[in-house]
């Protein structure tokens, strides 16, 4: 296993490639958008990762990797494309009885399959990166890939690997994390085993490609899950007038409990997404999991009517968002419950300015490019992500770059403004100098 072809230069392709490649391997990395092939081919990158274009130009200046927008024959194929949800029935914001789940949309994963089966040869391995709902492997690619007339498990090799990074961790935990390898028969996890042991110093676990497949959706249904119950937590703990984030942390001093934190809503391509693959595999036993679901994605919604009654009474009123991206200190807005509060916000006509260090101006509208834009004249800030600029913020930076006197309020769903620069009451709630209200029980980040 001398060249492999990695398929999809995303947040798991992009540096994939680029660690094997650095350990020596001749790597061609594939990606259908003519502009990522063009900015990668120019030594730049399209995706803001702690140390990852110093990484992916080394990879570059090495030889060992080279970038084009078809895949070539290679020994090992690799695919790291996107799973995105498409609805299933209604929204998963509907009712009751009727409402529908989310499925995951494979179309990608069916033609990045289909586009290897010219360049097969008999002794590859094929590996499915991308998350993808129990069966796929055995279910989607493999009788793509036996098109080619090579017999999987026997001409040639097919393993799923699920991916277990965290962004802004991305480089660092591709090599100390576990890796869980399920293959369609044992000499094609032991093969796609021998080649992540080249680059991972965790250990390294081998089942079969559907547990592989269940292994890295449970992981992230348990997160989201226990977040659900965190959010419900902080909405009835607004209704009984009590400090959620003294209760959970008092609850977490039992040996066995570990709450995580409440906030504005689930993101990321991983924990938001995940779950409902489970769902869609059996969505006759998966009532909590679905639950847990909705209670998340209903957050936003949540967070526009916290900042609607701060609001109340003002004419035309100005609201700051603070954060686009959905965890701190990242560029990823995928699935971002920032950007749906945004469009909420925008949605009841609300004049919106929106600041995220991280993410480039123009992804949204009302986009600024400066905290002191988005502040000024502001009559409500949210807070929601916790970059490190914002948590440095205090309630007299904030009321010194408005700029303006009179009354104004926070809506703080990350806790990032707790204790700073304002005084509490013995409820919890925070009382900072010319403020109107504040929510403060909805606060904190929804990723540990």
């Amino acid at each position: 296993m001398k060249k492999i072809c990695v398929l999809g230069l995303g947040y798991i392709g992009l540096p994939t490639a680029s660690m094997f490649a650095a350990r020596g391997y001749q790597v061609v990395g594939v990606d259908i958008r003519a502009s990522v092939v063009e900015i990668l081919n120019n030594g730049d990158v399209h995706i803001q990762e702690p140390g990852l274009k110093t990484f992916v130009q080394a990879a570059l200046r090495s030889g060992n990797l080279s970038v084009r927008g078809q895949p070539e024959p290679a020994d090992v194929f690799i695919m790291a494309v996107p799973t995105p949800l498409i609805s299933d029935g209604e929204s998963p914001g509907g009712s009751g009885a009727q409402q529908g789940i989310m499925r995951a949309e494979l179309s990608f994963i069916r033609a990045a399959s289909e586009s290897i089966v010219p360049h097969l040869a008999a002794g590859n391995l094929v590996i499915l990166e991308s998350t993808s709902p129990p069966g796929t492997t055995e279910q989607v690619v493999v009788p793509i890939l036996e098109r080619s007339g090579l017999r999987a498990g026997q001409d040639i090799f097919i393993a799923h690997c699920p991916e277990r990074v965290l962004p802004g961790r991305i480089l660092e935990e591709l090599v100390r994390n576990d890796r869980i390898i399920g293959g369609v028969n044992r000499a094609s996890a032991e093969m796609a085993k021998a080649l992540y042991a080249s680059i991972v110093e965790g250990q390294i676990f081998v089942t079969d490609a559907t547990t592989a497949e269940m292994v890295k959706l449970m992981e992230n249904a348990y997160r989201d899950v226990n977040i659900a119950l965190a959010n419900e937590f902080a909405l009835v703990a607004e209704q009984t007038g009590i400090d959620v984030w003294e209760a959970i942390e008092l609850a977490n001093r039992h040996p066995r409990v570990n709450i995580l934190k409440p906030g504005p809503g689930v993101g990321g391509h991983c924990i938001a997404v995940d779950p409902w693959f489970i769902a869609q595999a059996a969505p006759g036993v998966t009532p909590l999991i679905q639950m847990a679901r909705r209670v998340n994605d209903g957050m936003p919604a949540y967070v526009v009517e916290m900042v609607h009654s701060a609001v109340e009474g003002i004419e035309h009123p100005v609201i700051a968002c603070l954060g686009l991206a959905y965890k701190a200190d990242v560029d990823d807005t995928r699935d971002s419950p920032a950007i749906k509060v945004v469009e909420l916000l925008q949605a009841k006509g609300f004049e919106v300015r929106a600041y995220d260090p991280y993410v480039e101006v123009g992804r949204v509208p009302g986009q600024v490019g400066s905290i002191d834009s988005a502040l000024k004249g502001a009559d409500c800030v949210v807070l929601l992500t916790d970059h490190a600029e914002f948590r440095q913020l205090s309630f007299d930076q904030i009321s010194r770059l408005r700029g303006l006197d009179g009354s104004w309020s926070v809506v703080d769903t990350r806790k990032v403004l707790t204790g700073k620069g304002g005084q509490r009451t013995e409820n919890g709630r925070l009382l900072g100098r010319g403020r109107r209200r504040v929510e403060p029980q909805l606060t904190g980040s929804a990723e540990r």
